[in-house]
This record gives C-alpha cells, structure tokens and sequence, in this order.
C-alpha cells in the first residue's frame, strides 16, 4: 500500500499544479477500448496513470479485492482465480480496466443478476480535481451482488476496507455521480471490489430461437432461471437466432471434452455457435435440455473452463475481426488465416490497429440500451437501416436515474417499481456504415433518434452526435451534475458532452496524415505496425487464465 500512497502522491502533486492555473486535463493510462474521437486530445495536458497497475490485496475471508485502476480484466481475474474467487461481472474484453468499468458503463452477460461493473464495488478511492483524495462508497444502495442475506443494504452487508470506519454516506452521491461520468468528476485511484465464489467451468447451453420475437422472450426466460449465471445472445439473422446461458460448476461430466476459445487453432466462439446450431430445430419451453455436447430440442450444451467462457469473444472482437479481413481483402477469410494471424486478431490488437488507421471514424460501433417491450422494433429499425448482422443481446438489470449508464426511464411503465433495479436488453451494433462521411453521420443520428423514440440510452464509448440539449435530455438533465462538478470544484474539466461529442466540423481531419491514412491499405498496414509496436500480443500469449490441454487441471477434471 505505500507504493500506491506515493504514487497518488505524486499524481495529486500534478493535478493540484493544474487546479491552481485553471488548466484542464485528460487522463493517460495507455490504451483505451472507447472508439469515440480524439479531437480534444491534441491540445489537452495529460496526467499520467499508468502506474496504478496493480492488484494490491485479495482478502478471502471478505471476498473483496483491493485493484488499482490500470488493472485489465485478464490480470485481474488470474489474481482472484488463484483464491478461487472471481469478480461477479468481468468484461468480455481482457484488456478493458477496472477504472474504465468504474467510470464508463460495463454491463455484460453477468448483468442481468448483478448489474453494472460499478454495483459491485464497494469503494472506491478518488483524487479530486483540487489534488485531495477521498474514498467514497454507495451508502445504503442496494448491493448489485446477491447474497445470503438477500435485501440487506450494502453498507451493512460489506464492511469495507478502503475508508474503514468512514461514514459511507458522506461521499455517497460523488460515488454514484462519477460511476459512468467518464472522468470527468475526479480520477479513480484505487477500487474495492466485491467478489464471489468462482468454480471451475462454465455449463454453457445453446437455445435455438428462429424469430426476433421469440429471441427477445427467450432472453427473459433465462433470466429468470435461478441457476443461470450467464446470459446473452446472438441474432445472425432474423431467422436464426441463439440464447447463450451459463451455469457455474466444479463437476464435468465423465468423457464430457471441455471447449476452449484461447488457442490459435480455436474456433471463434460465435462462429462455433452458429455453426453448431445451424440445423437445430427452435426450442420450445416445454423442451427438456440436452444435458451433453449433442443437439437435443433446440439445444446443445457443452463444458467451458471460467476463464475462456468470461473471455470468449476476445479472438475476434464478438465479430468485428471479420471487418479487418473485409478491409484487407483479398486475404481469405478461413480458418488458416485466423490462425495464422492470430496475433494481430485479439481484442487489444484490433483496437490499436483500429484507432491508428482511422477506420473507427467509419465503422458502426454502437451499444443501445433498449426497453423489453420496444426491443423488438429497435431491431427491425436498425435491420432496415443499416442491415448489421450479427447482433448482440444482453440482458441488464440497471439502476434508476439519474444516471449515464442505460436505465429504464419509467420503471412503473416496465412492470417494475418506481425507482426500483429494473431490467432491459442491451443491443449491441457494430459493422461498416456509410463510407460517404454525411450519410455515416446521417444514420447515427437516427438511430440516436429512434432510441429516443423508444424509450432507449446509448452507452457513450462511441460516437455520439446529439446537440447539447439532445443530450442533456436523453441523460436525465444537466443540474444535479453541474451541482456535482461544482460541489467537488471540477468545472475546469471537460465535462461529458465534452468528451463524448464528435464535432460537426472539419478541423480533427485537416492535415496530412488523414489524407494519407484514407489510402488503402496505407491506413490499415499503419494500424498494424502501432499495434506491432505495442507489444500487445504478447500479452494473450502469455496469460495464465487459458486453459491448457494435458494440464493438471485437466488431469483432475
């Protein structure tokens, strides 16, 4: 802990300089798996982060580990497996960090049961823009990982560690104000985070579904299974669709082989789900499961270790690696050029090379929280607009308002109650849009709007092009968050609509090197030496989460 104590030292040392001239700033810690634009950055001081890194402590007696904010996903979950705890919601994507969970919006295939990344952490220490550091923690919200104790309030279900014997109600508000705020009321130093039991596989089940409608109830039936850990889906096509649950378990049924999606000659997990559901029949709720790795009523069922079941889509970015073989075509799209350039086709080396290109300013990349009962529409819309495929489902149980993550606006409308949890689909979009830069423009704006007129908030990692009072409305308004940023003196930096906006004006691609990058294929091959340069790829070589064939694991299985 003295190590972190000298290192926000320092960090508050800068910021406080920048306070004290009124200058803002942004913070650096190195990579990011945000695709919004960069236009504030050329002319923003930085402070750098970069060696809040750590995990610090992981206390099983508590459950909760003590994570700096640089800390990805991958290290995070090798550290707690090794105590055989894992953290309630982990992003599918390795590289994403515990900060960026905190201040930006995670939910993923655990969120249904446990909400956002932010709802289970219990604390989290703060560096204010003035240069003071405070620890804030939730107060008597309801805690977003079940218990024993099921309805207790959180402060008396976690006595915390980080600000032990601190009010938790004192610095409430900035908690819940600066979880999702992307920055923009402190820099996050330090997390406390909740965890629970881990076991060793995923039993994961593949429900056929062959409407959009019948995907959507299909969603919701899993949900409410009590033993479903896991859930999330896949449309490839209206009439092709596939509801992905997992149930953790110690126990792997004799002969039962375990299926990996780490290794080189793997198969990228959505492509074996499609291709192993292709010619299953739609399931029926009145089905029983197939309880092996064989079709059976709508379904099969397999065995995944932890680790590749939470990190199943890193090969491949979900499906967004297929664009990098669209762009540098005519490299075959097949199993051996998959392995074959493996390195370069993992989520940290496909955001490198995505943003060093300036393909993002071009690709769809859109997550929509989306009402239940207005799901079904939201697709339909966005079929006819832009004909992206596949789509991701995600089920969510979100918080009330205000709030910047996606949230149901009138809960007592979605059959919950007022200001209660109450859940809704995250629809994932992401493929090529326009090349013509106005039409690209023109059809994020309708999909802004279409969200709007069905009840719907985007996640704001992407580009979003509302006008200032668009997006004040969509978010819940702007006073209760200027009386933050006022109430902890952080009016000097940018505030969200500042960083999230992509602006209407020309100036961020004036220049050379846009001109240049826009060559094919001069802006991908750039994209692939940056993430050459990086080094990133050795980082999934050497990740101690993925399972490995003939290992004692195996061995004991």
């Amino acid at each position: 802990m003295e190590r972190h104590r000298q290192a926000v030292r320092l960090i508050a040392a800068t910021v406080r300089g920048y306070f004290e001239q009124s200058i803002p700033f942004r913070i650096m810690h190195g990579s990011t798996n945000s695709t919004r634009p960069a236009h504030l950055k050329s002319q923003a001081r930085f402070v750098d982060i970069g060696a809040l890194k750590n995990v610090l402590e992981v206390d099983t007696s508590r459950r909760v580990a003590l994570v700096e904010p640089n800390v990805p996903m991958d290290r995070l979950v090798e550290s707690t497996l090794r105590h055989g705890l894992v953290p309630p919601v982990v992003m599918e994507f390795p590289g994403i960090t515990a900060g960026g969970g905190f201040a930006g919006t995670a939910g993923e295939s655990s969120s249904f049961k446990h909400g956002y990344f932010d709802q289970s952490v219990n604390a989290v220490e703060i560096l204010l823009p003035d240069g003071e550091v405070v620890v804030a923690k939730p107060g008597n919200r309801r805690s977003g990982v079940r218990s024993e104790s099921a309805g207790a309030n959180r402060a008396e279900l976690v006595n915390t560690k980080l600000g032990e014997g601190e009010d938790p109600e004192k610095y409430a508000d900035l908690f819940h104000g600066a979880a999702g705020a992307v920055g923009t009321l402190g820099i996050t130093t330090l997390l406390e985070l909740q965890l629970i039991e881990a076991k060793r596989f995923v039993r994961t089940t593949y429900r056929r579904t062959t409407t959009t409608a019948e995907a959507i109830r299909a969603v919701r039936e899993e949900c409410r299974k009590p033993g479903n850990d896991y859930v999330d889906g896949i449309l490839f096509s209206e009439g092709h669709g596939v509801i992905v649950s997992g149930e953790m378990t110690d126990e792997l049924p004799a002969g039962e082989k375990v299926r990996t999606f780490s290794n080189p000659w793997d198969p990228w997990f959505y492509m074996h789900v499609r291709n192993i559901t292709k010619g299953l029949p739609s399931f029926t709720s009145t089905a029983t499961p197939s309880t092996s790795n064989t079709a059976s009523q709508g379904t099969v069922t397999e065995y995944i270790p932890l680790a590749e079941y939470l990190f199943r889509y890193d090969r491949g970015g979900f499906w967004v690696g297929e664009a990098a073989f669209d762009y540098f075509r005519p490299v075959p799209f097949t199993r051996f050029f998959r392995w074959f350039l493996d390195d370069f086709l993992h989520t940290r080396m496909l955001y490198r090379a995505l943003h060093a290109s300036g393909e993002s300013a071009r690709f769809f990349v859109q997550d929509l929280g989306i009402p239940y009962d207005t799901a079904e529409e939201f697709i339909t819309h966005t079929t006819k607009s832009l004909d992206i495929w596949p789509l991701w489902l995600c089920p969510l149980k979100t918080p009330k308002g205000p709030s910047f993550h996606p949230h149901v606006r009138n809960s007592s409308s979605a059959g919950g109650v007022a200001g209660s949890d109450t859940e809704m689909l995250n629809i994932g979009v992401w493929g090529w849009g326009p090349k013509d830069k106005a039409d690209f423009v023109r059809v994020n704006r309708a999909l802004e709007a279409k969200v709007n007129e069905l009840g719907g908030m985007k996640w704001l990692y992407a580009h979003t092009y509302y006008s200032e009072p668009e997006f004040w409305d969509a978010f819940g308004g702007r006073a209760a968050y200027e009386a933050l940023r006022t109430k902890y003196r952080a009016t000097s930096l940018p505030s969200v609509y500042d960083k999230v906006k992509v602006r209407d004006d020309e100036a961020a691609n004036q220049g050379w090197k846009p001109l240049v990058k826009s060559l094919w294929p001069v802006g991908g091959l750039y994209g692939i030496w940056k993430g050459i340069q990086s080094k990133d790829y050795m980082l999934h070589r050497h990740s101690t989460w993925r399972w490995r064939s003939g290992s004692e694991k195996e061995k004991t299985a």
